[in-house]
């Protein structure tokens, strides 16, 4: 009888960098409630450390071949965690202004409805896996996102502000395209 071996440090490495992403999400949160420059270039540092790893943990696990069932569950709701603490901390801050909280609704709207579905298609053992699209939805918000946190405090970049309101808009279209192709897909599997 053969033993089966321990996944090795690197085999591991992707679900230890989607665990760091919800660690940093305080940090992150956190920043909003110092006034100033420092607080928010923090803030964007630790959200952008973290929007990298998202790249990092899916590409060593297909590397490595260690996908995993945790690392599959836990990998999205990361995402959108993350996102969604950075949005409402910037709607609370101000951040976003009037026309960027018409995108952040769209997106926060979105993410709640494909969790509940891939929830609903989870129990009924039928998997939602993701689109190229929805991973262009996601690294446009990656790109807007910090943009946005520092645009009041980026003399050096003055296009900030402009720049990522307009990818933050492209994203929130994209959100509501795949959203819509995941609900047609899922509808397909209800009673």
């Amino acid at each position: 009888m053969t033993e089966k071996s321990s996944p090795s440090f690197m085999q591991k490495l992707p679900n230890y960098l989607t665990f760091m992403r919800i660690l940093v999400i305080p940090g992150v949160v956190a920043s909003f409630s110092f006034p100033g420059m420092f607080a928010a270039w923090v803030g964007c540092g630790l959200f952008m450390a973290a929007s990298i790893t998202d790249w990092f943990d899916g590409y060593l696990a297909r590397k490595y071949k260690s996908t995993s069932s945790l690392g599959r569950i836990f990998d999205p709701i990361a995402d959108k965690l993350l996102v969604a603490a950075t949005l409402l901390m910037m709607a609370a801050y101000d951040r976003l202004g009037y026309t960027g909280l018409w995108p952040a609704v769209i997106i926060l709207c979105r993410e709640v409805l494909v969790s509940g579905l891939r929830e609903f298609l989870a129990e009924i053992k039928v998997g939602l896996p993701v689109t190229h699209l929805a991973k262009w939805k996601t690294g446009i918000q990656m790109m807007s996102i910090p943009m946005l946190m520092v645009a009041d405090y980026s003399p050096w970049f003055c296009y900030f502000g402009e720049v990522g309101e307009v990818l933050i808009w492209i994203a929130a279209v994209l959100t509501v395209i795949t959203g819509y192709d995941y609900l047609r897909a899922g509808l397909k599997h209800l009673d």
